[in-house]
């Protein structure tokens, strides 16, 4: 588009610099002419180009103003709240006879639907909304590709109500155009143990984004999560809503550095070459911990109790049952992948991650981008480090590209050491109906891990930290 407005500048120019021969003129130089055409349809351009930009802040305001007036009217703390000073606990308080026992309004055209998972043509549904409409980077170069098996992995875990995993759909060709859902969760805030919504997956169709669904749709899952009696809930947002408990940044440590420099996922360096980047990202061949091996049915109980105990430090953190370590921990091919050391029949170091590729958006060669993310991670009989390097072996066997990280928890100190680079976005966390005292937390206080995020505008949860950030 920009190249054609340039020509029609240049012919529309040209036109207007030809004069008349006479006696007393002087023919115009025809390389001025064309130098002279240039510069106005630069100039046009740019000026063309600062409008849409100017549209684009123009449109982003106004989304960022719905998006207030909405939290404004949710049970969330503010900045400024006198509240914020007072003890933790529920920011508003009522019961189950309160909560309205029909859904919300959805404009005509549309109508909620249950969405079962479990069958594989509806998994392949909402598969098909999340490729397509999911989160992208600022500049729309990758987008989260979930598989059917991620999805039903982390929507069938214990306990889950159906009525949680909600749809929308356009009432005469039945097309799903609209997703949420939520997962009951066990967090410990501050040493109190409440029981949660999992708030994951908040998606609507691009094409009808300007219908405003999200609103409605937190409303929906808010309302049948309250009716099990339930009431705060937890969820993240590459955006700053109100307001957020913390606030934590991805890291990635290269593991493919030539195919992310080709696709945009990181680049050069000053100075740099492709060569000694290949050469300084190589990780090596063999395990340095040679009793690290894959999780098996029987380590569930050894795990749990791992696990549980090193969590307990944090101030905000999940508390896992058996049949949650069983159902999160155990290993799936391209899924979920756990290791562990067992010294003496106890299970005395725990290492994770999971995979979720993007697909690689207008690339001529590269469809899919093999990221793996850092799960949950224990040492006590080997330094972190170690164990997590031992990850990015393990990572690099299974052919993954990236090997992703936030800084919470204990993994900060060990970034430096093992070649992570800052991404280019942050993650914020919030809760929902839950005031915690002060100014918020660090992100070594924090281990909440997720496996999802949202897409709808200023209302999305974004893991953001997309790329690695270009280095001067």
């Amino acid at each position: 588009v920009h190249g054609d407005r340039i020509k029609f500048m240049e012919s529309k120019e040209s036109e207007e610099v030809k004069t008349p021969l006479t006696e007393t003129t002087k023919p115009e130089d025809p390389q001025a002419s064309e130098r002279k055409a240039g510069e106005v349809a630069i100039d046009s351009a740019s000026k063309f180009r600062t409008m849409e930009m100017l549209s684009r802040f123009e449109k982003e305001m106004k989304e960022a103003t719905k998006s207030r007036l909405f939290w404004d009217t949710q049970p969330v703390p503010r900045k400024g709240d006198s509240t914020l000073t007072e003890t933790p606990g529920p920011i508003e308080r009522k019961t189950v006879d309160d909560v309205r026992k029909v859904p919300y309004q959805l404009p005509d055209a549309f109508e909620w639907s249950d969405v079962d998972v479990a069958d594989d043509a509806q998994l392949l549904e909402v598969y098909t909304l999340l490729a397509e409409n999911y989160v992208e980077d600022d500049d729309s170069m990758f987008r989260f590709d979930y598989s059917t098996d991620f999805l039903r992995w982390a929507l069938t875990c214990p306990g889950v109500y159906k009525d949680w995993i909600i749809g929308v759909r356009v009432t005469k060709s039945r097309k799903l155009v609209g997703f949420i859902t939520g997962v009951p969760v066990h967090v410990v805030v501050q040493k109190e143990k409440i029981k949660m919504a999992e708030i994951n997956f908040l998606c609507v169709h691009k094409r009808l984004r300007a219908q405003r669904l999200a609103p409605v749709l937190i409303k929906e899952v808010t309302r049948r999560v309250n009716l099990r009696n339930i009431w705060q809930a937890i969820y993240t947002a590459g955006v700053t809503l109100p307001t957020p408990i913390s606030e934590a940044r991805y890291h990635h440590r290269s593991l493919n550095p030539r195919k992310l420099i080709d696709v945009g996922f990181s680049s050069l360096g000053h100075n740099q070459t492709m060569s000694r980047v290949v050469k300084l990202y190589k990780v090596p061949e063999e395990l340095t911990i040679p009793e690290l091996r894959p999780m098996k049915p029987k380590d569930v109980a050894g795990i749990h109790d791992l696990l549980n105990g090193y969590l307990e430090k944090f101030d905000v953190h999940f508390r896992f049952t058996h049949e949650d370590i069983k159902h999160w921990f155990t290993p799936r091919k391209d899924v979920i992948y756990t290791y562990v050391v067992e010294r003496e029949k106890k299970i005395t170091d725990l290492l994770s991650f999971y995979c979720l590729p993007s697909t690689i958006l207008k690339h001529p060669k590269h469809k899919v981008l093999r990221a793996a993310y850092s799960f949950y991670n224990v040492a006590t009989t080997v330094p972190l480090t170690e164990l997590i390097n031992n990850g990015l072996i393990l990572a690099s066997k299974e052919e993954f590209d990236v090997y992703n990280a936030l800084d919470i928890m204990d993994n900060g100190p060990v970034f430096k050491e093992l070649k992570f680079n800052p991404g280019d976005g942050y993650l914020h966390y919030y809760l929902y109906n839950w005031r915690i005292p002060g100014p918020g937390l660090e992100p070594s206080m924090i281990c909440l891990l997720y496996t999802s995020d949202a897409a709808d505008d200023l209302l999305c949860v974004d893991l953001g930290g997309r790329r690695i950030i270009k280095k001067k």
